[in-house]
């Protein structure tokens, strides 16, 4: 199928504010299950644009501003193919070890970043909370019944804020927003011995009225990227219980959430000068090349 999405991104000042450079992660890579087809950005004010690969292999566009505004808007347009998924093919049954999970060396090598845990849980609670998953399950895909139970434990709630919950925040307040189920799960699923990463970028609503979806359709999307052995590296989005779903429309993957922000820069100006942010996404079909 192909899609056309424009992501808008608007900044608003009391007064003009010179801004420093932004980094902008709004341009997917090509793939098997997702190919480019055009892509354009429109800044104002006026920007020059460096593009780069950053250490995770995603594109990047550094933006330098020639001078102050009281208003800076940001506009990706993008047309992709999006093609099926990975599926997990690979049978996880709930009583699997992390000692069990075998990775390759070459393997492990490569994945070992995102084998590493990077939220810390000095009581023991997100162990426990593992736990007494684990001892409820009775068949099935483990990765799987991970998402489903965030899914239906957790209370799904907008954040406009920036930054991610900690996934102890998440699991205490039992609600978080499309961010914090992916980061909650990311952390889990390390602690079962699994590779994974955070993913950034749309969700695309197949039905008019968006039937079955929990996240709120207009905005970004996040979920979660899992290393399986023999299947590689498979989408679990545990905000609307999807697994390798072509609803999931891939931007950047990043070991930890704050490496994976659409837009991320700074501005000098005085204090109480930010306004506001306003966010629009819109994803309509589109015709393929001619």
């Amino acid at each position: 199928m192909y899609l056309r999405i424009r992501h808008a991104t608007t900044y608003r000042y009391a007064e003009p504010v010179v801004f420093g450079p932004h980094r902008l992660m709004l341009r997917p890579r090509d793939s098997f299950d997702l190919r480019v087809i055009d892509t354009a950005i429109a800044i104002s004010p006026q920007a020059s644009l460096r593009w780069m690969h950053d250490a995770y292999g995603n594109p990047v566009a550094m933006a330098s501003f020639a001078g102050p505004s009281d208003t800076l808007e940001i506009v990706s347009e993008l047309v992709i193919q999006r093609f099926g998924s990975a599926l997990p093919r690979t049978k996880l049954e709930p009583d699997i070890e992390s000692s069990e999970i075998s990775y390759t060396p070459a393997e492990r090598a490569v994945l070992q970043p995102y084998l590493d845990l990077a939220a810390a849980d000095s009581d023991g609670a997100l162990d426990a909370w593992l736990q007494a998953f684990r001892t409820r399950l009775n068949g099935g895909h483990l990765l799987r019944a991970l998402a489903h139970e965030i899914y239906a434990s957790l209370h799904y709630a907008v954040r406009f804020d920036e930054g991610t919950q900690h996934p102890l925040d998440t699991l205490r307040m039992g609600a978080g927003s499309c961010r914090d189920y992916a980061w909650l799960f990311i952390e889990l699923a390390r602690r079962l011995g699994f590779a994974a990463r955070f993913v950034t970028g749309y969700i695309h609503e197949r039905s008019p009225e968006g039937a079955g979806m929990t996240s709120v359709a207009g905005l970004t999307h996040a979920w979660a990227d899992v290393f399986i052995p023999n299947d590689g590296w498979v989408e679990f989005d545990p905000t609307n219980d999807l697994v390798a779903d072509r609803q999931l429309l891939r931007v950047a993957v990043a070991r930890v959430p704050e490496d994976a922000s659409p837009v991320a820069g700074s501005y000098v100006g005085p204090a109480g000068a930010f306004l506001g942010l306003s966010v629009g996404v819109a994803i309509t079909p589109a015709d393929g090349p001619g």
